[in-house]
């Protein structure tokens, strides 16, 4: 799964990376929770926006939104018939960015968090589904969850599943509202090349959502 991810780059490297127009002023951050705001790229009818959204699909149908604890994370294998994903999957996919995100290998002492990151460049652009809901007085929430798929064999060391990480060639399709043929999208779900990360173990202050700075991503000494 991914529960946890970072994000530090500046505005200007954002846009030119996905071909927004603007992007809003974002803090950098180090160490981004399930059902915080999270920083989402979609195709509107304006073209490619950076909008803020809850981790944490909820669907259209949900009665309450305590579902969204649940499906921070929707698994690529089975994204196009689960249906708490498979109506956003076909009509309402994004782009989640990401400067790296973090795993626990299990041990004999208990779990060592590590920082996974970009062996080249500085971003990951996660793929992400997003869905709006409302509640019995019409208040909205936007939301949305990041597919995971197995690990590479780099990543595999530490955990057995990642974020799916799609290069930049597949941006456009994977955005395209209009495509939404599975036998198109599920081929774009693979896990990334293992020379396409770098990893290192860090300090188990990233296991509290508290500790929110470059500490987190810091190597263990």
């Amino acid at each position: 799964m991914c529960g946890r991810f970072y994000l530090d780059v500046p505005a200007d490297e954002l846009m030119s990376h996905f071909g927004l127009e603007l992007v809003p002023t974002l803090e950098p951050r180090y160490n981004i929770a399930p059902s915080q705001s999270v920083p989402a790229i979609l195709d509107t009818a304006r073209g490619r926006e950076l909008r803020m959204l809850r981790w944490g699909l909820i669907p259209f149908w949900a009665k309450d939104e305590k579902i969204g604890y649940r499906t921070i994370n929707a698994r690529a294998e089975t994204v196009d018939s689960k249906p708490a994903f498979r109506d956003a999957f076909r009509h309402r996919r994004c782009l989640i960015p990401a400067s790296g995100f973090y795993e626990w290998q299990a041990g004999a002492d208990g779990k060592q968090p590590y920082c996974i990151h970009p062996s080249k460049g500085s971003l990951f652009a996660f793929a992400g589904l997003y869905e709006h809901w409302r509640d019995g007085t019409g208040n909205r929430i936007d939301s949305c969850t990041i597919l995971v798929t197995r690990a590479n064999d780099r990543i595999q060391t530490v955990h057995d599943r990642m974020p799916v990480i799609l290069s930049p060639e597949n941006y456009g399709a994977w955005l395209d509202p209009q495509t939404q043929d599975p036998a198109i999208l599920k081929p774009l779900l693979l896990p990334a090349p293992a020379d396409q990360v770098d990893l290192h173990a860090v300090s188990i202050r990233v296991n509290s959502p508290k500790h929110d700075d470059p500490s987190c991503i810091a190597p263990l000494s």
